[in-house]
């Protein structure tokens, strides 16, 4: 085989592994940014138990073709406090096995249908003007790309068969730990396992390991451990919780390699005659597919019973509590989003949600404290008002930001169309948030004049900070619920309030004009009401900007 013979057969490798892992990226993204977010609600929600979790987690990465996706976006559900271990460990086995679909689907030899695939999605893409076609349509030309991609390596390997001295080097291959290296390091590198075991479907039905099939099962258990470097590397960021949910990754692969790797020392004769001959067919592409399936399933069944250990023993390798508990009243902290958080794309909105209520219950409890200042007129607690604000707005700059990060990055189609009510929510919280310096303002007023409300204003006030809150408590309930249950109430309670004010303002001029109420008195009370019927309004707003955008 001459230099040039070499050179062109190395450059078809790599221009079909490129179209192949592009093919693999386009498809993936394109599933994930398509479903999603319609995907994340029954990640969250069905793993009450880890078989329900093991069959979502399989499942959801058989539909985006990523088990890192699905275990990155794990890790992130439990740094955000979303999931706990427990959960995470079903899921996370699930995925296990829901990543060997792709080798499956590379072992139909499906390649000669790749026109088919990038013909058809193209025009889904291009000239279809709907937006749900278009999605489709880059699912499959990625598809289409992929399979592309595996006849173009497929091609290149064909005159290699050929070659002595390549059959030589595949032959020497005989030893199990350097297989089992060359799979972790090939996998690692690439960051994905489906990948990998792929382009060994393609190379074994190609006849490049005729002389010795084994020694592509030990390159198996190396390429699982490699596929655990995503999900290790993703969690380095994130809180010990997130740490360990990479561990239960990395020990359940750990284990049932050590496992696999025994049984196939002793009875490797016994194990490639059931899987090639009678499970396979004689089919070397099947072959390799049909054992990563099968020994992924094997794994599951045998550590599934043991996943509690397996949570338990993420105690040992990463020891101790969070050394720095953020709380929610802690000032210039964020819990959530921010560098010592696990950032994914798919679970990148919650992220941000879940600081912007974080933020609401900041402003919520600093109403209220302001309000006690206004009646106690406690100088330390007028003082916390002002540095509560202080820290809310901080969030609201810090929210803000990382929002219009996300603006610029690859997430879920749904997610992106309600980044925009996330700003207006965050804004409407950050307004409440001055109104309660305004009434903290209002308080030390009041006590440097000491002005005296009568008890009828006192009484007002106490109905109308009723309404406000129970108001401002629904409608931040609606917007982590997305539910719209207490729409009606909040609706209410909205022209309640409103009320209040017209009724409270009448009665104010009234008790002025009777000389009841002095005039210094009187325009305190006024502008406090007026606020409080802004506050109210702000907080309806957070409610209807979840509501308008999940219509």
């Amino acid at each position: 085989m001459t230099g040039t013979q070499v050179f062109t057969i190395i450059l078809e490798l790599l221009g079909g592994l490129g179209l192949f892992l592009f093919g693999m990226k386009t498809m993936s993204d394109a599933i994930e940014k398509t479903a999603g977010a319609k995907l994340r609600p029954i990640l969250e929600k069905f793993t009450s138990n880890k078989f329900l979790g093991l069959i979502v987690g399989a499942v959801f990465t058989a539909l985006v073709q990523s088990s890192s996706a699905c275990t990155s976006m794990v890790v992130s559900f439990v740094d955000s406090g979303l999931m706990n271990l427990y959960q995470a460990v079903g899921v996370i086995m699930g995925a296990n096995i829901g990543t060997t679909i792709t080798s499956q689907l590379v072992s139909f030899d499906l390649e000669r249908y790749a026109p088919i695939f990038l013909a058809v999605g193209v025009i889904m893409y291009m000239f279809v003007k709907k937006e749900k076609v278009n999605h489709f349509g880059e699912i499959i030309v990625g598809f289409g790309v992929l399979f592309l991609g595996i006849s173009l390596m497929g091609n290149a390997v064909n005159p290699l068969k050929e070659s002595v001295e390549v059959q030589h080097l595949f032959a020497s291959l005989s030893n199990p730990f350097i297989a089992l290296l060359i799979g972790w390091a090939v996998t690692a590198l690439i960051q994905s396992s489906s990948v990998t075991v792929s382009i060994i479907v393609v190379l074994a039905s190609k006849g490049m390991f005729d002389e010795n099939l084994l020694i592509c099962l030990f390159i198996i258990l190396g390429c699982n451990l490699g596929a655990c470097m995503t999900a290790l590397l993703t969690s380095l960021s994130g809180k010990k919780d997130a740490k360990r949910a990479a561990m239960i990754h990395f020990l359940f692969n750990l284990v049932g390699s050590i496992i696999m790797f025994i049984l196939l020392t002793f009875f490797g004769g016994w194990i490639q005659n059931l899987l090639f001959n009678i499970i396979s067919k004689g089919q070397a592409g099947n072959y390799i597919a049909n054992s990563h399936t099968l020994f992924k399933i094997f794994q599951v069944a045998v550590l599934l019973p043991f996943s509690s250990l397996l949570v338990k023993a993420t105690y040992l390798v990463v020891p101790g509590d969070e050394k720095e508990k953020v709380a929610y009243g802690d000032s210039f902290k964020l819990q959530f989003i921010g560098s010592k958080a696990v950032f994914n794309p798919a679970t990148a909105v919650v992220s941000a949600q879940n600081e912007i209520e974080r933020m609401a219950s900041l402003a919520s409890d600093n109403l209220n404290r302001s309000i006690n200042a206004l009646m106690t007129l406690d100088e330390d607690t007028i003082n916390e008002v002002f540095d509560v604000e202080k820290n809310i707005d901080y969030l609201s700059h810090e929210i803000s930001a990382y929002l219009v990060r996300l603006t610029q990055m690859t997430v879920p189609i749904e997610d992106l169309r309600n980044i925009g009510g996330l700003f207006h929510v965050v804004n409407d919280i950050e307004r409440i948030g001055d109104h309660a310096t305004n009434i903290a303002e209002a308080a030390r007023k009041k006590k440097e004049k000491d002005i005296k409300f009568s008890k009828a204003a006192v009484s007002e006030l106490t109905q109308m900070v009723d309404a406000v809150n129970e108001n401002m408590h629904l409608c931040i309930e609606t917007f982590i619920s997305k539910d719209d249950k207490n729409i009606d109430r909040i609706e209410a309670l909205e022209s309640m309030v409103d009320q209040m004010e017209i009724d409270f303002q009448d009665s104010h001029i009234d008790r002025i004009t009777k000389g009841e109420c002095t005039p210094e008195a009187g325009i305190i009370f006024t502008d406090l009401i007026t606020g409080l019927e802004r506050v109210c309004d702000h907080a309806t707003n957070i409610a209807f900007a979840t509501m308008k955008n999940n219509q």
